[in-house]
C-alpha cells in the first residue's frame, strides 16, 4: 500500500505540473494570437474610449441652445426683449428671421429649425394698453425630450428676464398670453418619436452585420480563389452582393413600419412611396458602407467588431436616444457623417410632418453622396484585390 501511494504521489505531480505547463502555453498562445489580430486589440482600447468621450462630452439629455426662427411682424423694443429673454433662458437659440408664415411652417417642417415664434402685429400696443394679446411658441414636437424642457422654461419667461422690460406691476403678472404648440406630436408620445427611429436603427445593424461578412465569408470558405479567378469586374461582384440584400432590407423596413403602424399607432402623414424610395436609398448606403468594412478586415470575427465600432456612434450620434440639436458642435459634424441620422430626419419627418421632397432635399443629397463614397472605396479596395 505505501509503495503504491508513493508511487501515485509523483504521478499526480506530474498531472499538476503537466496541467499547468500546457495551460500557460495555450495561455501564451491566445496572447501571442491577440497582438496579432489588430482589429480586436483595437477594439478592445477603442470601444470604452469612445463610450466614455461619447457619453461624457457629446451626450446631453437636456439639450440648450435649440435652433429656432422668428416671425416678427412688427420691429418694436417690447418684441426685441421678449426674443433676448428666451435667448437668455439657454433653450432658445435665434438662427432664422422668416416674412411669411409659408416660410415659418416650412422650417419647422423640414427640421431647419426646432421652434417657431410668431409676435404678431400691434402686439406692443396691445399690451401697453392691457389687452393681454397672444404669444404664439410652435414646437417640433416629433422629439418630446427637445421640445419639453424649452416649452416648460417659457413660464417663467415675465418673472424673470422681462419683469425691468414692461414695467407691468409685479412680476406674477403676465402682461401677455404665451400659446405654445406642440406641433406632429401634441401628446408628446414616446412611441412617436422611438417607433420611426428603430426603422433606421435596425435596418443598420442588420445590414452592415451582413454585408460586411460577404467577402470575408468567401476568404475563410475558400471560395474567394474560384471568385478571382472568373472574369468579373470588382463593380459586378459588389452588385451581384447587395441587391439581394436591398431586397431583404426592403422586406424588413416594410414589417417594422407595419408594425408601428397597426400596433402602436404611428401615423404615416406623408407618401408612402417617397418613403419607401428614400428607405431603399438608406438601405442601399449601408449595404455599400458594410461591404467596404468587408473588404478592410480578413476574418468574419474582424468584420463584426468593425461593424460594431460603427454602430455604437451612429446609434448615440443620430439623435435616435439623445436630442441631436443638444449635442456640442463638434459631436454633430460627426452625426452629420452617418447615414442613421438623415434617415432619422427623414423618417420622421415623412410619417409625423408629412413632408415632401423638397422638405428632405438636404438629407437624401448627404444619403447620395455618403453611397457613392463608400462605393468607390470598396470597389477601390476589391480591385487591389483581384490585381
Amino acid at each position: 500500500m505505501s509503495a503504491a501511494a508513493s508511487s501515485g504521489r509523483p504521478r499526480e505531480a506530474r498531472d499538476i505540473f503537466g496541467f499547468w505547463r500546457r495551460s500557460y502555453a495555450m495561455l501564451l498562445k491566445e496572447f501571442i494570437q491577440l497582438r496579432r489580430d489588430r482589429v480586436s486589440f483595437a477594439m478592445i482600447v477603442m470601444i470604452p474610449v469612445m463610450q466614455l468621450l461619447l457619453f461624457g462630452y457629446a451626450i446631453n439629455t437636456t439639450p440648450r441652445h435649440l435652433p429656432s426662427a422668428v416671425l416678427l411682424q412688427e420691429d418694436s423694443d417690447l418684441g426685441r426683449s421678449i426674443l433676448k429673454a428666451m435667448e437668455n433662458t439657454s433653450y432658445f437659440r435665434f438662427t432664422r428671421e422668416v416674412h411669411s408664415v409659408e416660410e415659418f411652417d416650412y422650417l419647422l417642417q423640414s427640421g431647419k429649425v426646432l421652434f417657431g415664434v410668431e409676435i404678431p402685429r400691434g402686439f406692443e400696443r396691445a399690451v401697453r394698453r392691457g389687452d393681454k394679446p397672444a404669444l404664439l411658441v410652435a414646437a417640433d414636437a416629433t422629439d418630446p425630450v427637445a421640445a419639453g424642457s424649452a416649452l416648460g422654461a417659457l413660464g417663467t419667461l415675465v418673472q424673470t428676464a422681462l419683469a425691468h422690460d414692461l414695467h407691468a406691476g409685479d412680476p406674477p403678472n403676465m402682461p401677455f398670453e404665451i400659446r405654445t404648440h406642440a406641433r406632429y406630436n401634441p401628446a408628446a408620445s414616446s412611441r412617436l418619436n422611438i417607433v420611426p427611429g428603430l426603422v433606421g436603427t435596425i435596418l443598420t445593424m442588420t445590414m452592415l452585420i451582413f454585408t460586411a461578412l460577404s467577402v470575408t465569408r468567401e476568404i475563410e470558405r475558400g471560395t474567394m480563389e474560384s471568385l478571382l479567378s472568373m472574369p468579373i469586374k470588382p463593380v459586378e461582384v459588389m452588385f451581384g452582393k447587395i441587391v439581394p440584400y436591398v431586397l431583404v432590407g426592403f422586406i424588413q423596413a416594410t414589417l417594422i413600419i407595419g408594425i408601428g403602424v397597426l400596433l402602436f399607432g404611428v401615423p404615416i402623414l406623408g407618401s408612402v412611396l417617397m418613403l419607401a424610395a428614400l428607405s431603399t436609398l438608406f438601405i442601399t448606403t449601408n449595404l455599400s458602407i458594410g461591404y467596404t468594412f468587408s473588404t478592410i478586415v480578413q476574418n468574419q470575427l474582424q468584420a463584426m467588431q468593425l461593424s460594431m465600432m460603427f454602430f455604437l456612434p451612429s446609434i448615440l450620434l443620430s439623435g435616435f436616444m439623445f436630442p441631436f440639436a443638444g449635442m456640442p458642435v463638434w459631436a454633430q459634424y460627426l452625426g452629420e457623417g452617418l447615414p442613421l441620422t438623415h434617415y432619422i430626419r427623414i423618417v420622421r419627418a415623412i410619417m409625423l410632418k408629412g413632408a415632401t421632397i423638397s422638405n428632405l432635399q438636404y438629407d437624401t443629397i448627404a444619403l447620395i453622396a455618403l453611397m457613392l463614397l463608400a462605393m468607390t472605396i470598396a470597389v477601390t479596395r476589391f480591385r487591389r484585390t483581384l490585381d
